[in-house]
């Protein structure tokens, strides 16, 4: 029998539609009985009791909203209904105990990684060229268009030939030139063991506050500290507030073992923009000739380190991907790795069960600061946390912030929290870790790649076709319907979980395989293929 709908822990009050439910149909969930008497979408919920206007909605086990007005049993929850309210929560009071997974099948699986000096390993190995300062954003593409047609990187625009027929019909001329949507501009790929050249430009760098620019530069020196990259071209203007001292000087604080290739070219002591950038070809072409000497080498599974990450959620996200992200996530700290939870505005409302899994009360009580800043701050700005979710996530079912968070909170699994990150702060300790970030999708992912994120879990029940530009990015599906609509941006499809015919375990066993498929760069991700290398530093200003 087809499950029609779910209630997702034993103290809820509301059940959430697996499929269309139609008026007159019989509920039996959690000892509530009732008849649908209103239709629910699927990925919406319904009252499972009458409820009284002021009245406490639980789902998760906990607080995710309140009534506005008398619900009856069976009828929609809308945003005519409900708003919304979380539980307070208060610092660490208990000890968590947790039952890992069984790891015994990953115990002696590998995968084929670049070894670093400092003991990371990467999934990939690239170079990096990026900007101090937004002035020279138009110097990096420059580099980026003569580096990537001349080594073997460029890639013929699939929609280049759509245009040149549309002008040739329009000038009523037969077109000649034929050219493959995957025809790479050069012949062949120069350095074998180089994944790619990585351009990276911004909108920073001066004009903004002294914060933004120590901030802007913590980042970039996460980027160069990346296990994923090889070495870096930095180019500078000169009199930018985002000084190459700076950079140099966070640097050293994260750097360990043999330091990484570091070229800096300044535009004010170079001249011209040709000597500029003849020298930075020179120089960065040495720096490749070095990196291509790095080879793929077995590496055990601890030395993953996954981001996880969510954007354009629906009401299935807290289901089938984000707990199915979890299960990997428990999984790979198991095993002894790594993992990093991101999106505070998207952790409203699950703060309490987060603090009971902090290690100690020092990780628990720069989490609670941390939460409390951002709360703040986004209240003094006009705003506020339940102001989070957007029309898509609306209209799919996450009608409260409390909502979307709680489902959220299941991509880091039931690990203990190991430690806390702000915004920049890079990797120390293994374990599941909490970043501090925006729920805007491509700041967050910028800021776990900045982190030390290897490998980035990336669930949607949209869509979306968001990547980075030094870390593999999977794009985990909740429903079936989206993977069949967009199969070009989807790596991997968690809709049997909702239909019945897959397991949150045996989904999450299948996806750590394709992890390891990708990070050994058997696979590449369809973001990759589709050069979605999106990279925005947040200013620490509100952005949910």
């Amino acid at each position: 029998m087809i499950n029609k709908a779910l209630c997702l822990d034993p103290i809820d009050n509301v059940g959430v539609a697996l499929m269309d439910l139609k008026v007159g149909e019989v509920f039996d969930l959690n000892g509530f009985k009732g008849n649908i008497i209103n239709e629910v979408a699927a990925k919406h919920k319904f009252a499972l009791k009458d409820f009284q206007a002021g009245e406490d909605v639980l789902m998760y086990g906990t607080i995710v909203g309140e009534t506005t007005k008398n619900v009856k049993v069976g009828e929609a929850i809308t945003l005519e209904n409900i708003k919304h309210k979380i539980r307070d929560f208060k610092e660490l009071g208990t000890t968590y105990s947790w039952i890992k997974p069984d790891i015994e099948n990953w115990k002696n699986k590998t995968f084929l990684g670049y070894q670093r000096s400092d003991g990371q390993v990467g999934t990939a190995n690239y170079w990096l060229v990026l900007p101090m300062v937004f002035c020279e954003n138009t110097n990096v593409k420059l580099l980026q268009e003569a580096f990537e047609k001349a080594l073997g990187f460029a890639v013929q625009n699939p929609y280049e030939n759509y245009v040149r027929k549309l002008v040739a019909a329009f000038q009523h001329e037969k077109l000649t030139e034929s050219l493959s949507e995957n025809d790479n501009i050069s012949e062949s790929k120069i350095f074998e063991n180089i994944d790619g050249i990585r351009f990276l430009t911004h909108e920073g760098g001066c004009g903004g506050t002294r914060r933004d620019s120590e901030t802007l530069c913590a980042l970039l020196a996460g980027y160069v500290n990346h296990p994923n990259v090889a070495g870096a071209t930095v180019l500078s203007l000169g009199c930018q507030n985002a000084e190459v001292s700076i950079l140099q000087e966070k640097l050293n604080k994260i750097q360990k073992g043999t330091k990484k290739p570091l070229i800096i070219c300044e535009q004010q002591q170079e001249g011209t923009t040709e000597v500029l950038l003849k020298k930075a070809i020179d120089e960065t072409f040495q720096g490749l000739v070095e990196a291509n000497k790095i080879k793929r080498t077995p590496s055990p599974l601890s030395k993953l380190v996954i981001g996880l990450e969510c954007g354009g959620s629906d009401g299935f996200s807290g289901i089938s991907a984000n707990p199915t992200l979890g299960q990997v996530s428990d999984l790979v700290v198991a095993l002894g790795g790594s993992a990093i939870l991101s999106e505070f505005p998207e952790l409203c409302g699950a703060e309490q069960p987060l603090i009971n899994r902090c290690i100690n009360k020092d990780v628990s009580g720069k989490f609670i600061r941390l939460m409390d800043e951002y709360a703040q701050a986004a209240e003094n700005a006009g705003s506020g946390f339940d102001m989070n979710p957007s029309p898509g996530n609306i209209k799919d079912g996450l009608l409260t912030d409390a909502i979307k968070s709680c489902g959220a909170a299941k991509k880091g699994g039931t690990a203990p929290v190991s430690d806390v990150l702000d915004y920049t702060e890079y990797l120390k300790t293994p374990g599941l870790n909490l970043l501090c970030t925006p729920g805007n999708d491509v700041e967050s992912t910028t800021g776990l790649a900045g982190s030390g994120a290897n490998i980035i879990l990336f669930s949607t029940g949209l869509g979306t076709p968001t990547g980075n530009p030094v870390c593999p990015v999977i794009k985990v599906a909740t429903n079936d319907k989206l993977t069949s609509r967009m199969p070009d941006i989807i790596d991997f499809n968690t809709g049997g979980i909702i239909s019945g015919k897959e397991t949150i375990e045996t989904s999450g066993e299948k996806l750590l395989d394709l992890i390891i498929e990708v990070a050994s760069g058997k696979i590449k991700t369809k973001a990759e293929q589709k050069r979605n290398f999106d990279f925005i530093p947040w200013k620490r200003g509100v952005s949910l």
